[in-house]
């Protein structure tokens, strides 16, 4: 399929070859990663023996990384062409997993992680640039569309596949589940990757990449806005930093936590539209404070399963463990607030930019992410080894009555009698950063009208 385009004017389903073969290519990289970090801090913690503090340092750097990387990898990309990025990409990625996969040191392992953090940072500039080139202004929208479906139905794979994995032949496993996808993206990019490159953009610059970064983020007004939000999508994050191990060490190895991860992307993809549609005559203000409000209380379902009597509940004739009852509440509400953010975020954070600068500020307006997933993973390591602790660092008799506990043979040992407080943690995260928002609007509100009176 060679047109991007029907009769002058009409919007067409037709893409270049090289359009569906870098969205399947991004299927299978978004598959390897999610199918990873959902099993991160777990496979650091019990393969390589890090403590929970430092599997939470160690995998909020890395998810920090994801998403600080790909500014300066962009340009790189766009200098030394998307193919030979790709190719580039999925060597280092295919390379990174499968070190993971055999190498169970500390040195090896933190090697490893970075080459899938640079890896993986090529991978999205150089996709949405191909999808971008393959499209035009009659069916860019159905391009992109169909890019984001599979960004959502790669990352739902990955964390499915890999629950079988982890359950049957260990955690260690896990990564030569990425590493396999990565390799078999690689081959797909060798043999039938071949788009058109350049175009009438200039290729962008590492140089001017870090000025225009330092130029957004040393507005205050800018950064207080990412600062903010970031407690959000903290609080998101610990569907990868704190909820798989609280679920395993309280429910048992039975637990999905990949599942449960799953929850999120099944609701935005059941509710996005018709939230869209609520809100789309809404204020940015509005829609925003709705989504920050909601985000605490995700939080806080998840802290009350403590309050169910026994270990199973019944809700519409299923009977699951109160966690996951609760996780489920949680996580969907975790979805929905996010139908409310997205819609409306990039829009306000663009007037948040100097007249003239919108651009290159929406450029950055996902940065929230990089300071959220950093902050977010090291506060759930300490919290995991205060409340909810490593079941193999306990005396023996502690680990047993554990396990017995979740056979329904008596109550948690006392050391897990307050491991619900890592959710308390984060609901208090989630309120001070709507707190924080309302402030934000207040203050801003009050300079943007001195300003209109001047």
């Amino acid at each position: 399929m060679t047109e991007t385009t029907g009769t002058a004017g009409a919007t067409t389903w037709r893409f270049p070859r090289a359009f569906w073969i870098g969205n399947g290519v991004e299927l299978l990289e978004r598959a390897a990663y999610y199918g990873t970090f959902i099993a991160l801090v777990l496979y650091l913690t019990r393969v390589v023996g890090m403590s929970d503090a430092k599997a939470g340092l160690i995998g909020g750097l890395f998810g920090a990384g994801i998403y600080l990387f790909p500014f300066f990898s962009g340009a790189i990309a766009d200098r030394i062409g998307f193919r030979n990025a790709l190719i580039l990409a999925f060597a280092l990625l295919a390379t990174g997993y499968g070190m993971l996969g055999f190498l169970h040191t500390e040195a090896p392992v933190l090697l490893a992680l970075f080459l899938v953090v640079l890896g993986g940072s090529f991978v999205k500039p150089v996709i949405t640039g191909t999808v971008a080139r393959s499209s035009d202004a009659t069916n860019r929208a159905r391009a992109f569309s169909l890019f984001y479906m599979t960004v959502n139905i790669g990352a739902f794979l990955g964390k499915t596949v890999v629950k079988g994995i982890r359950q049957d032949l260990g955690v260690g496993r896990v990564p030569f589940f990425s590493a396999g996808a990565a390799a078999f993206a690689l081959v797909m990019v060798l043999i039938f990757y071949w788009p058109k490159e350049g175009g009438e953009e200039q290729p962008r610059d590492i140089g001017d990449t870090l000025r225009g970064m330092l130029t957004a983020m040393s507005n205050l007004r800018f950064l207080a806005l990412i600062l903010i939000t970031a407690g959000f999508w903290a609080i998101q994050g610990q569907l990868y930093a704190s909820m798989p191990k609280y679920v395993l060490r309280l429910v048992g190895e039975h637990a999905a936590p990949e599942w449960y991860a799953n929850i999120n992307p099944f609701v935005v993809v059941l509710l996005v539209v018709p939230v869209t549609q609520l809100v789309r005559r809404w204020k940015p203000e509005l829609a925003i404070s709705v989504a920050m409000l909601l985000i605490p209380f995700s939080a806080l379902s998840m802290a009350l399963a403590h309050l169910f009597p026994g270990r199973e509940v019944t809700v519409l004739g299923f009977t699951m463990h109160p966690i996951t009852l609760m996780m489920i509440l949680g996580i969907s509400i975790q979805g929905l607030a996010e139908c409310f953010l997205s819609p409306k975020y990039l829009e306000f954070a663009s007037k948040q930019a100097p007249p003239g600068q919108e651009g290159l500020y929406l450029g950055y307006a996902h940065m929230n992410t990089f300071f959220a997933w950093l902050f977010g993973f090291i506060l759930s390591g300490f919290l995991l080894e205060r409340y909810v602790p490593n079941p193999a660092t306990l005396p023996a008799e502690v680990q047993a009555q554990r396990l017995a506990a979740i056979a329904g043979e008596g109550p948690m040992p006392a050391c897990y009698a307050h491991a619900h407080y890592l959710w308390y943690a984060f609901a208090l995260v989630g309120l001070v950063s709507f707190v924080a928002l309302l402030v934000f609007f207040v203050v801003t509100n009050r300079v943007d009208a001195r300003r209109a009176r001047a």
